[in-house]
């Protein structure tokens, strides 16, 4: 069955709140010169972003030191009223205060009126805890957060780069208590990086939070020039950006490279770019709501929103998984070998909750 294609003004429940989002959230990491867009080209991207009817922006006070949150609030200004600003505390540019990072409460309140200030504005719509610290008790956490939501300087909650156990946990003691559960949840998930299907996508599924795919491009690798054969303008390389990192990361590997084949094959065969498919394969999964894109430049930008129209076959879909298949690992191997199945189901046929048709365990 092929995927309708889709628009920005098509908008999207985030898990199970009434917050209405674009199916693209424009991330503004690249925001400022530091980090890719100078501030005319930022705006250019905003505006042709807001103007095709999108409505979800992501931005952090730790990306650029504050400058995309600056520019960011400077954008969505004269806007603010229609669109869904989301930020996030945790991570610090600066060096010799300890209580300037992680997830402690100070930390949380300190990042808030901060971020408040640069963007503009009187509440943020969307709240991320950025990165999971290993160290503050999760109650504290979300006591602060449900604090911040009463205080209505917050209007939704979302979790990033944490363990799958620790967001059920927390997301568990949130509705015991009464306190304001997570509706978001950013993970980087990309067909490279697939292993928060393990764990944390269907956890998300589960507990109703919305996936927010972050890197859906696995950082470039998925966009044409990695891959085998690709032309000139392919693999031309637009200042500021991160092939030189990733070639001395080793991430541009053997597998990479066979995956961003795959993408591109695909590509070629229906006229549409490696991007835009690799966009465009996070979107079929029924948990992700809205994939961030991270453009540096207008081009950038236009073709990551065209990958909206996209609409791929099941035998694309199949291609592409089976060049970026990954191994599940214990337990999720252990539970889907034949023998267990049969002994769980003892040889019958099983109709999963809400399946329209029988399918065999």
């Amino acid at each position: 069955m092929t995927q309708a294609p889709l628009s920005l003004d098509t908008y999207r429940l985030l898990g199970r709140s009434g917050l209405r989002v674009s199916p693209l959230s424009l991330g503004t990491m690249t925001f400022g010169e530091e980090w890719g867009a100078p501030e005319d080209e930022s705006r250019r991207m905003f505006d042709a972003y807001v103007d095709r009817g999108g409505n979800f922006i992501d931005t952090a006070g730790y990306y650029a030191d504050g400058r995309s949150e600056d520019l960011t609030g400077a954008f969505a200004h004269a806007k603010r009223e229609r669109l869904v600003l989301a930020t996030k505390y945790s991570l610090t540019r600066g060096e010799g205060d300890p209580n300037a990072a992680g997830n402690s409460r100070r930390t949380m309140m300190q990042t808030v009126e901060t971020s408040l200030k640069r963007l503009r504005t009187d509440r943020i719509d969307l709240f991320f805890l950025h990165v999971w610290d290993g160290t503050t008790p999760g109650d504290e956490i979300l006591r602060a957060f449900d604090d911040l939501v009463r205080q209505g300087k917050v209007l939704y909650l979302g979790i990033s780069d944490t363990p799958a156990w620790q967001i059920a946990r927390l997301q568990t003691v949130a509705e015991l208590r009464g306190w304001t559960q997570f509706a978001g949840l950013q993970v980087e998930y990309n067909l490279i990086e697939r292993t928060a299907e393990r764990d944390l996508i269907p956890a998300a599924q589960a507990l109703g939070i919305g996936v927010l795919p972050w890197s859906p491009l696995a950082s470039g690798r998925l966009a044409g020039k990695y891959a085998t054969g690709a032309t000139a303008g392919e693999t031309a390389e637009e200042p500021g950006g991160r092939a030189p990192l990733l070639a001395a990361t080793g991430r541009v590997n053997a597998r990479a490279v066979a995956i961003a084949d795959a993408v591109k094959a695909v590509a070629d065969e229906i006229g549409v770019t490696s991007a835009q498919v690799a966009i465009a394969w996070t979107l079929r999964n029924p948990a992700v709501v809205s994939p961030l894109i991270g453009a540096r430049t207008m081009r950038q930008l236009d073709d990551n929103l065209g990958a909206l129209g996209v609409a791929l076959e099941a035998d694309h879909v199949a291609r592409l998984e089976e060049a970026s298949r990954f191994e599940p690992g214990f337990p999720h191997d252990f539970l889907a070998a034949p023998m267990i199945r049969r002994g769980l189901t003892g040889g019958t046929t099983i109709l999963p909750r809400g399946a329209g048709h029988a399918a065999q365990l």
